[in-house]
């Protein structure tokens, strides 16, 4: 759909767990939990029970399976983590859950190694999105700036996106209008960098770098 906004899930989940989940509790919970950890800044990459449980869809999902959907949240993530989908880390309280992977392991401190009956071993690397990039760098959005980051969201590069938050922070302008008018000017006069140049285009860059000499 239009505006909607991508999660990055294993091949291994479709191809080795989900033929052998028969729980759709535990297949909601797991599902779910990739969208949830994909939310996260990279400093808070982990879930509880209760995170989980301020959840409104995944209780809504879990509402048409079971009449107590936090007992459902708890069974889901201890099957998940008894499959080897999720890594759970007991000694904290609530226990912290994680994807089963080397970045999820290496996130609660265990060697990055497989563990004893892991299933997602390649689990991919999620880059932040631009509301995670918000969060860490900015704070808490309003509803009017999550319009706004969507847009940008369509408009730009993720890797522009994410490079104009690290010049904001490096220059301590933490402001949202200020990583957009790194945006805009990066747009109208061209990134000067050569990752930019092949992946947009040499042509655009010029055209917008010169573009106050161009007689309209």
């Amino acid at each position: 759909m239009a505006g909607s906004h991508a999660t990055a899930i294993p091949n291994a989940l479709f191809s080795e767990l989900l033929p052998a989940i028969d729980d759709p509790v535990e297949l909601v919970v797991s599902m779910y939990a990739f969208y949830a950890l994909g939310r996260r800044t990279a400093a808070e990459r982990w879930l509880t029970v209760e995170r989980l449980a301020a959840e409104r869809p995944l209780l809504r999902a879990l509402q048409h399976l079971t009449p107590d959907p936090v007992r459902a949240i708890r069974d889901g993530l201890t099957a998940a983590v008894a499959r080897g989908t999720l890594v759970a880390d007991g000694s904290t309280e609530p226990a912290r859950y994680v994807i089963n992977s080397a970045a999820g392991r290496r996130s609660l401190g265990r060697p990055a190694g497989p563990e004893p009956g892991a299933v997602l071993t390649t689990a991919p690397e999620q880059a932040p999105t631009i509301y995670a990039l918000y969060e860490e760098s900015i704070g808490t959005m309003s509803p009017l700036v999550a319009d706004e980051l969507r847009a940008a969201e369509d408009e730009y590069p993720a890797d522009w996106i994410e490079a104009a938050f690290r010049e904001a922070a490096l220059n301590n302008r933490r402001s949202w209008r200020y990583v957009a008018r790194i945006l805009e000017r990066w747009r109208d006069e061209g990134r000067n960098d050569a990752s930019s140049a092949r992946n947009h285009g040499e042509g655009r860059d010029l055209a917008g770098r010169y573009r106050r000499l161009i007689r309209r």
